[in-house]
């Protein structure tokens, strides 16, 4: 039987740099290999600076995901010192979390996932007419005319008669794989031109609770947002009305476009339930704190542990049993290669042996990525929105057991289809639903307070180094949109000793460790993987787009005067 090599460098539709290759028998992917094909170095940058502004370095990981690395941060330094932030600060790092996890899971699902089951080009041939049929049966949503969608198209048709499909240029339209009708095809793509303007309103609550976007102001020991309901230059009466509104029409849009949008597309694809499942472990730190920053108990997504797919049982997650291996990374440990490190022991020494770019395989090197491979008891584990469900599910979530429910009763699909790609794709939809109705009930909690009286959002009471021990150690959890994330910080004499980041993409895109074990991405691709077409391998976008991955956060070098860290050199 013939082999057949696939290689997609770079993988398009995602933040930063990630390649992955493939190897085919038989119309079937064998093996994979998935690469970080830049260099992460923040941690060097963060050595003997002053840990309360650690939030802002971190922060410049990536442009994408600001907010959570500033939380972890903070989280991490506040654990330290032991500071406890107030509750209203802690409500208002919900909202802007809850808020960066809601527009963060539409942008992916319409402008980063959504082309891999959807033939823009198909949506040329389509009656509108029929489209706003279908759309009217799925969704109360009000731009359902057949006016409406005719005036999407004709702007699709000037896009093609200019020679260029402008956004949606490169697409492997016309590929076998898709199977939606034109009519839904012209749906989406109407949907995804609607998300743009939509996101970029409802983003809006991150200036007022921070200041600006796309980095937010954060502080440590709470927020920097003065509460005063009778000031012009605070929160006040009517941006806690503003807020309101955006809140609102966030869930009205994940309600009813997003969501439907989401289980219309998923009808079709059914056989996407068997398909990219991968390493059958999960890891969820769990979010959202409704008790307290440090009360790991009362969180609105639990934490814990799911090993093989067994949803009998949720494991207790420690912390410090996370080690990262570099067998198979362009790193050097001083103790070797076949040790693991805790990240509070953690070293970030590149060491580049790998070819002189442009390279036609890295397969079958030793080392071959800059990502290096998080274990937990020397596992790997898949992060994000499906093990966040996963975890919630098993842990009798009320809310989370209901959403699950009713997508597979609509799907017509047990819930083994939940370890896929299709059901990656659907735990995020469920979890922004869910994320939206919280909303409410999080800003309802805070205008409570400052009903009461209560308009404190800060604790300076450890600020002041002269109270700092001479050493501490802290730990930041979070679990992002795209899954779990930790900041390790370890300080001597006021100042940052070591500073460590374990993020989603470094879980999920993990090379193979010394066991021979593949990483989330590269097993999930070896799982009952079909490629129609070698030269247009629509199959892999849709399987690594499932995990949404963001290799910035992963592999990112910055130096605040421009310089470079470090200097690599191919022989």
């Amino acid at each position: 039987m013939a082999t057949t090599r696939v290689v997609v460098d770079p993988i398009t539709r995602i933040e930063g740099h990630l390649r992955i290759e493939a190897q085919t028998e038989g119309g079937r992917i064998t093996n994979a290999w998935a690469h970080s094909t830049q260099f992460r170095g923040i941690e060097l940058v963060l050595q003997g600076r002053d840990p309360r502004d650690a939030w802002a370095f971190t922060q410049r990981i990536c442009g994408v995901c600001t907010v959570v690395h500033a939380v972890a941060s903070c989280r991490a330094v506040e654990d330290a010192l032991g500071i406890t932030v107030p509750p209203n600060a802690n409500l208002i790092r919900n909202l802007v979390h809850g808020m960066q996890f809601i527009q963060d899971h539409v942008i992916h699902f319409y402008h980063l996932h959504a082309l891999d089951w959807v033939d823009v080009v198909s949506a040329l041939s389509a009656d509108p007419a029929g489209t706003a049929r279908v759309a009217r049966t799925i969704s109360p949503w009000p731009n359902n005319s057949e006016t409406y969608f005719r005036g999407v198209q004709d702007r699709l048709k000037t896009f093609v008669s200019g020679g260029q499909l402008g956004v949606f240029t490169n697409g492997y339209w016309g590929h076998p794989a898709y199977k939606l009708p034109p009519e839904v095809n012209l749906l989406a793509v109407a949907h995804y031109l609607e998300a743009l303007d939509w996101q970029r309103d409802v983003i809006r609550l991150h200036t007022i609770f921070g200041g600006k976007n796309p980095h937010p102001n954060f502080l440590v020991g709470g927020m920097a947002s003065a509460i005063n309901l009778d000031g012009t230059a605070t929160i006040n009466a009517e941006r806690l009305v503003d807020i309101q509104g955006m809140i609102r029409r966030a869930r009205t849009f994940v309600e009813q476009v997003y969501w439907p949008d989401l289980q219309a597309i998923a009808g079709y694809y059914k056989e996407w339930a068997a398909i990219g499942g991968g390493v059958p472990h999960f890891l969820a730190v769990g979010e959202f704190p409704e008790g307290g920053v440090n009360d790991v108990d009362r969180l609105y997504f639990p934490r814990g542990i799911i090993l093989d797919r067994d949803l009998t049982r949720v494991h207790p997650y420690d912390h410090k049993l996370v080690k990262e291996y570099i067998t198979s990374s362009w790193y050097q440990y001083a103790a070797g290669d076949g040790v693991g490190l805790h990240p509070w022991e953690g070293e970030t020494k590149p060491v580049y042996t790998g070819p002189k770019p442009p390279y036609q395989f890295l397969q079958g090197l030793d080392k071959y990525t800059w990502m290096k491979a998080p274990r937990y008891e020397g596992r790997p584990m898949q992060v994000g929105p499906l093990a966040r469900m996963l975890v919630a599910y098993a842990s009798g979530h009320e809310e989370v057991r209901a959403e699950v429910g009713a997508v597979l009763g609509k799907l017509g699909v047990g819930p083994a289809a939940l370890f896929s790609t299709l059901g990656r794709t659907a735990a995020r939809g469920i979890e922004t639903v869910l994320l939206a109705r919280q909303m409410e009930r999080w800003l309802d909690q805070l205008i409570q307070r400052i009903k009461s009286g209560d308009t404190k959002t800060f604790d300076g009471s450890h600020w002041e180094p002269s109270t700092w021990p001479a050493s501490a150690e802290g730990y930041g959890y979070l679990d992002a949109p795209r899954g779990a994330l930790g900041h390790w910080v370890q300080i001597r004499d006021g100042k940052i000793s070591r500073y460590q980041c374990v993020v989603p993409s470094t879980w999920n895109c993990s090379p193979r460790d010394g066991e021979g074990q593949l990483g989330p991405y590269e097993a999930a691709l070896v799982d009952n993987h079909p490629l129609l077409k070698p030269d247009q391998p629509l199959e892999i976008l849709r399987t690594i787009h499932s995990f949404d991955p963001c290799m910035s956060c992963g592999v990112h070098v910055l130096d605040a005067t421009g310089a470079a860290i470090v200097e690599v050199k191919v022989q």
